[in-house]
Formats: structure tokens, C-alpha cells, sequence
């Protein structure tokens, strides 16, 4: 637990990205903290903030699976904002699940999710009103099937849709954080998967650390 008084607090709410799940080794779990991007963001920004990690594998924007308990974010959000309260960025990366084709989203729908949560946000009490909380949303990592493990994951006749449809999200979140006035920072375009086509490579990792360090004391600098 971070204990400086006036540390800046960055919650990050995402899937198994957030949760540093292995593309290659999934069988071993999450990388370690000092390997994971959110470790390596607390190392970045130093001791004026202080980063809580909540990541959790299968999460979506507000959708439930039927044999998976607890995966529904729209439901754990508000009562996790609150629990950290005073809470002022919070990194939301989610929407890679919702692309599951037996959820039948677009990425229009995916977006509409999104927006929702950030609805449930701004109408959260704080413990700070004249310092809200501010959102950095995050772009989808990309989907690539050229990768070795990838058709061990995904059906092959799933997959050209899936790619698409990934790329389609990258532009409906941009286009929903400009709408919202939010923060946004597209890991795709500096990131890529590892052996599975899904999750963040292990080298992925501090790219993606120095991206959301970036945005996120540009975004605070704002105010």
C-alpha cells in the first residue's frame, strides 16, 4: 500500500491486460508485478502517485457469461470507485471482451457500453468535489492471427470478423473519448500481442507503462 498523504490516485479498470495475463506460458498466470505495465507505471509516475491495479480476466463493459461469476464491470465499478475513494484518474481499458462472438456486440454497441460506465463516473460521489476524476480511456490492444497460439483461443471461422471488428473499436473509443471530453491513448499503435494474439507481450509491457504514464499526467496537469 502506498502511503504518501497527497499521492495522486490512478485506478486502473481493465480485463486480463490490466491483470497481466501471460501470452506465451498461460498456464503460469500473470507476469509479476515488476514486469506487469501497471507496476511499471507506479515506477514511472514515483511516489506523488499511487496506482491500484484492477484487473480481472473475462471482464467486460456490463456484460454477464453464464459460467463465469463476477465478470460484469458495469456492476463492480461504483462500489470499487468508492472503495478507493478519493480517486482522481481512472484508467479504463475493457471492450476486448465484449468481441467475443457469442456476445453478438459491434463495436458501436461496445462503445454505447463504455459510455454508460463513464456515465456511472461522473455521477459517482466524491470525496473531492472540486477535484472530479478524471478518465483516460484506453484504445484495444489489436487481434493477430499470425500469431503461433492464436487458433487455440478463437475458431478459426471467427477470427477474420474478430480483426475487424477490433479495428472497428479502436475508432468508435477514440471518436467516444473526443465526445466525452476524456482522456485517450491508443495502445495499439505502440503495442503489440504476444504468442497468443490476444494479450500483451512481455516487451509490450513498459510501452504500454510509458504510454499511460504520458496521458495520465497530461491529463492531471489540466486541471
Amino acid at each position: 500500500m502506498h502511503t504518501h498523504p497527497d499521492a495522486v490516485t490512478v485506478l486502473c479498470f481493465g480485463d486480463s491486460n490490466t491483470f497481466g495475463q501471460r501470452a506465451e506460458d498461460v498456464d503460469k498466470g500473470r507476469w509479476p508485478i515488476d514486469v506487469r505495465w501497471t507496476g511499471l507505471l507506479q515506477n514511472l509516475l514515483g511516489d506523488g502517485y499511487s496506482v491500484i491495479e484492477e484487473g480481472l480476466n473475462g471482464r467486460t463493459t456490463d456484460l454477464d457469461y453464464p459460467d463465469r461469476v463476477g465478470r460484469n464491470g458495469r456492476a463492480y465499478l461504483v462500489p470499487c470507485l468508492e472503495s478507493h475513494q478519493p480517486v482522481d484518474v481512472l484508467v479504463l481499458w475493457l471492450g476486448g471482451n465484449d468481441l467475443k462472438p457469442q456476445f453478438g456486440r459491434s463495436a458501436a454497441d461496445i462503445a454505447a457500453a463504455l459510455g454508460r460506465l463513464i456515465d456511472d463516473v461522473e455521477s459517482t460521489v466524491t470525496y473531492r468535489p472540486d477535484r472530479p476524476t478524471r478518465i483516460l480511456l484506453l484504445g484495444p490492444t489489436p487481434v493477430d492471427p499470425t500469431r503461433p497460439d492464436f487458433f487455440a483461443f478463437v475458431p478459426p471461422e471467427f477470427a477474420p470478423g474478430l480483426v475487424a471488428k477490433a479495428e472497428e473499436l479502436r475508432a468508435a473509443v477514440r471518436a467516444l473519448a473526443a465526445e466525452r471530453g476524456v482522456g485517450y491513448a491508443d495502445v495499439g499503435t505502440v503495442a503489440g500481442v504476444g504468442d497468443d494474439g490476444m494479450h500483451l507481450s512481455r516487451d509490450a509491457h513498459p510501452v504500454v507503462a510509458a504510454l499511460v504514464a504520458g496521458a495520465v499526467t497530461d491529463l492531471f496537469a489540466q486541471v
